[in-house]
């Protein structure tokens, strides 16, 4: 099968699985990360986990890649990519984060309640509707107190609102904007940019590179590529209309209601009444 794209869509399933959560590819998502982490977080190893600290029926989902790592002090990365709007993400993101910390829990009497920090990383195709007049693209966010004053330093929730960044390539001056110019524009491309010279992104531009791939791998990318321009047509367009109607045309479309709770955050029965 062929693509007009040269290189695939890093905010589908099987791109961002592919770029960010091979083994061989470890170090592109370890560049990612430390472009967004303080000093005194930056990662020097990072393993990848099982998604044992989602609720059961989570780890069975399709409807959005989840990569969960560690570097080596025991620090925790939820890393995620959200296609479309969707209800209550900033509650869900905090769900997930307090299941990381509740895994930390040693069994007996003598734990001494010393928590290793997580950092949750959003990288959402959508906007927050509250957000919409600011123009930061990035929202780094803290546990604080009354005075503004950081209370606790070992939960963040860093969040990348993809359609709020316009830069093109001769506007890219740090690294962190090169990084999000890539999530947000890798697919479009068919050469690289003179402005992503460096050794990290020649790596990332080959992985990501279509005609490298075998006929089984085109295929599933070819399926995860419909599913995510689905879901945002479905979405992106219709989600004013109502959450109901969405939810109709979904599962007309034979989304399973996972991915229909994941894309309008109804319930399972609202769903299954429709």
């Amino acid at each position: 099968m062929e693509f007009p794209e040269k290189y695939i869509n890093p905010l589908t399933d099987f791109g961002f699985k592919k770029l960010f959560g091979e083994e061989v590819n470890k170090d592109l998502l370890v560049d990612f990360l430390n472009e967004l982490l303080p000093e005194p977080h930056k990662i020097k190893e990072l393993t990848y986990q099982q998604n044992e600290h989602l609720p059961l029926q989570e780890q069975d989902r399709k409807a959005i890649f989840d990569l969960y790592c560690e570097n080596e002090k025991g620090e925790k990365f939820i890393v995620e990519i959200q296609k479309a709007k969707q209800n209550y993400f900033k509650d869900r993101s905090i769900f997930y984060a307090t299941f990381t910390i509740q895994q930390q829990a040693v069994k007996g009497s003598n734990w001494d309640f010393k928590l290793a920090a997580v950092y949750t990383i959003g990288i959402l195709d959508f906007v927050f509707e509250e957000d919409r007049d600011d123009k930061s693209y990035i929202h780094k966010v803290l546990l604080k107190n009354q005075n503004n004053k950081v209370f606790y330093d070992k939960l963040t929730f860093i969040y990348i609102e993809l359609p709020k960044f316009d830069k093109s390539a001769e506007q890219l001056e740090s690294k962190i904007e090169k990084w999000i110019y890539v999530l947000k524009y890798l697919a479009k491309l068919q050469d690289r940019p003179v402005a992503l010279q460096e050794k990290i992104f020649t790596k990332l531009f080959a992985a990501a590179e279509i005609a490298k791939y075998s006929r089984e791998e085109r295929e599933i990318y070819e399926n995860s590529l419909k599913y995510y321009r689905d879901i945002k047509n479905v979405v992106d367009t219709a989600y004013e209309d109502g959450k109901m109607e969405v939810a109709k045309n979904l599962k007309r479309m034979g989304f399973s209601v996972e991915q229909i709770i994941e894309a309008t955050g109804l319930s399972r029965e609202e769903i299954e009444k429709l």
